[in-house]
């Protein structure tokens, strides 16, 4: 079973031929409201790759249709909390016609739920589970200390990267998710520098990876690299994958989707190579497609485009 404590959102979603500049009102081109969140995301795609998840996490007691995706992707979703005096979290998004994104978060029940949502589920954990948390809730600290405490297995998106969570200590985790400016958010504090140094000192993804291990020796590393693919390193065994060459439409969603992908594909015992490929695949198939939760693929259409590829 892998627990996954993660944030959900209620994403309000618009269209629109760039990204607001500072001062600028824009008209957006379409609306859409639609269940998102980083942890939510994750979750989706680690059911809808075929896995057993259970997600925990806390949304306002007035937005219990949002958790419906959830049970509907396959998750478990009794350890969601209904909370009377909170708001559920959301996010504006902001999508241009490059497929980029611009994100305002607003934490609400994620960042303020009680402490008993995340420790009492963990307390079932047993040492042929995983914890998979991200940086979008309350708790984080106690979740890695209750799973390491289980003697769950963990892994850790420290997204998005803040001082504190450079500041926690991650020995108990065993996968490490970042993409290149996490990487470099996470070093820079590490190591008491700006971001500038590191990118100086790290002019590829290879040397990148190496200085993360230099911090993480006993962890192993997923450093995702957008349109380039994404790297893989316990340490001893360094693997990479391409990114498919796609119409991206909307990429929000990508970076969950992967982790999704790469968590149930480990838990189903898959090489690291062969999760690395059917993550990137997957990652490939959510960024044609608008939306968050709704654009991650199933499984059966990541495996047609692997058999497809080879």
């Amino acid at each position: 079973m892998i627990y996954n404590v993660g944030s959900i959102n209620i994403d309000h979603v618009y269209r629109v031929p760039h990204l607001v500049r500072p001062g600028e009102t824009l008209s957006s081109r379409s609306y859409r409201q639609v269940l998102g969140g980083k942890g939510a995301n994750q979750t989706i795609a680690i059911a809808r790759a075929g896995a057993d998840v259970a997600h925990i996490g806390a949304i306002g007691h007035q937005d219990a249709w949002v958790t419906q995706a959830l049970a509907t992707a396959g998750a478990h979703i009794d350890d969601i909390a209904h909370c009377q005096d909170l708001l559920s979290g959301h996010a504006i998004i902001q999508v241009d016609d490059a497929a980029e994104n611009s994100i305002v978060l607003f934490h609400g029940a994620n960042g303020a739920m009680p402490l008993d949502t995340v420790t009492t589920p963990l307390s079932r954990g047993t040492a042929s589970d995983w914890l998979l948390v991200q940086n979008e809730c309350a708790h984080l600290k106690e979740a890695l200390e209750q799973a390491h405490h289980q003697g769950m297995s963990i892994a850790f998106n420290p997204a998005p990267m803040t001082a504190e969570v450079a500041r926690l200590s991650l020995d108990g985790v065993s996968l490490l998710f970042v993409n290149e400016g996490e990487a470099i958010d996470l070093l820079a504090a590490r190591e008491g520098v700006d971001d500038a140094q590191v990118r100086s000192d790290c002019a590829t993804p290879e040397a990148l990876m190496a200085r993360l291990h230099r911090h993480f020796p006993s962890c192993a590393c997923v450093l995702t690299l957008g349109s380039k693919g994404a790297l893989y390193s316990d340490g001893h065994v360094q693997l990479s994958r391409e990114a498919y060459k796609v119409n991206a439409v909307d990429t929000t969603a990508a970076g969950d989707t992967f982790v999704g992908y790469f968590m149930a594909a480990t838990v189903r015992g898959a090489t690291p190579q062969q999760a690395l490929e059917e993550a990137v695949a997957a990652a490939a198939l959510c960024v044609q497609l608008e939306g968050a939760s709704s654009s991650i693929p199933a499984r059966k259409e990541v495996v047609a485009l692997l058999e497809a590829t080879r």
